[in-house]
């Protein structure tokens, strides 16, 4: 049996979803199963996991948008904006009695989704992956007492975590996956390994703080960032909530190697309450996520529309 696993890539919990799909697989009865990963992004050019590379005895998509090629064995999804059309959705509601497609948007991760329709609907126990479901549930959601412990890479698992953000490609996936089935999360962490493919990004990381520190402007409850003069390796996540504790929502536009991002995010720690779904702004413009976090990804001949659009999103936000 060949498994094709799609997922998100270059997001920890896109790795974990896989790590947990494989082994609750295994679980199934599949142990001598081969698995293939594939890392899907939410670029302009990649609206959809590719129908044709779907090739497997059975395909799988986790923590990704729904596709509704016919080869489609699993799918597990926690966002909001899995459903780019009224007709995906469709399809997904006449496939979903088969007891193989599972969306829940009310899930913080799509890792601790598959852990709990393993145990709930197949009696799987997926304990054994209990730290590694922790962490992703965590990182996904934002679970931290402060902006700083968000932001701080100090600890070993927040520097694997960045290590999968940078390197998460399938080839990097197809690596990882049957290491964190056979070993401890903190094992992998602490690796020389992974020590030294994070030591150049905690210094890019330092670099990335210090320019949203130069470039921050506040725009009432809102915090802006225009960092687009330069090419970003990543957009960090929650840099502006350290930065600007009372802000409630950052919108950041980055220029990155395949084109500008803009990212958008609800301020957890800034004591306000949300009054807007951030996935439903996103989703406007082509791009998607969670209600306290989305993102929007334009090719690389749309910078200038890409700050148009941060401008008028960081003005929305403003009220």
């Amino acid at each position: 049996m060949r498994f094709v696993v799609a997922t998100h890539g270059h997001c920890f919990d896109g790795l974990a979803s896989a790590v947990l799909f494989t082994q609750f697989q295994k679980e199934l009865g599949e142990r001598s199963a081969s698995f293939e990963y594939q890392a899907c992004g939410y670029s302009p050019g990649q609206p959809q996991a590719d129908p044709a590379s779907l090739s497997g005895d059975q395909n799988a998509i986790l923590d990704y948008r729904f596709s509704p090629a016919s080869g489609l064995s699993w799918y597990f999804d926690h966002h909001r904006t899995a459903f780019q059309t009224d007709e995906d959705r469709k399809v997904f509601e006449g496939r979903v009695a088969g007891g193989r497609y599972f969306h829940d948007a009310a899930y913080s991760s799509c890792t601790k989704l598959v852990a709990d329709v393993a145990r709930e609907r197949f009696g799987i126990d997926m304990s054994s992956l209990a730290e590694l479901t922790a962490w992703a549930d965590r990182v996904d959601a934002a679970r931290f007492d402060t902006a700083e412990q968000a932001v701080s890479r100090t600890d070993p698992v927040m520097q694997l975590v960045s290590v999968v953000e940078h390197y998460g490609d399938g080839a990097f996936f197809q690596k990882l996956v049957p290491r964190l089935l056979k070993a401890p999360l903190m094992e992998l962490a602490t690796s020389d390994e992974t020590r030294d493919r994070y030591r150049p990004l905690g210094k890019k990381h330092e670099r990335f703080v210090q320019r949203v520190r130069d470039k921050g402007e506040r725009r009432g409850r809102v915090v802006f960032v225009d960092l687009t003069e330069t090419v970003l390796d990543t957009v960090g996540k929650f840099v502006t909530y350290a930065l600007y504790p009372d802000s409630v929502y950052s919108v950041v536009v980055g220029l990155l190697k395949s084109g500008p991002k803009i990212s958008v995010g609800y301020n957890p720690w800034s004591g306000r309450p949300r009054d807007t779904d951030i996935s439903a702004i996103c989703a406007r413009y082509g791009g998607g996520g969670h209600p306290v976090v989305g993102g929007i990804a334009f090719t690389p001949q749309e910078l200038e529309r890409a700050r148009l659009v941060a401008n008028q999103i960081a003005n929305e936000l403003a009220g």
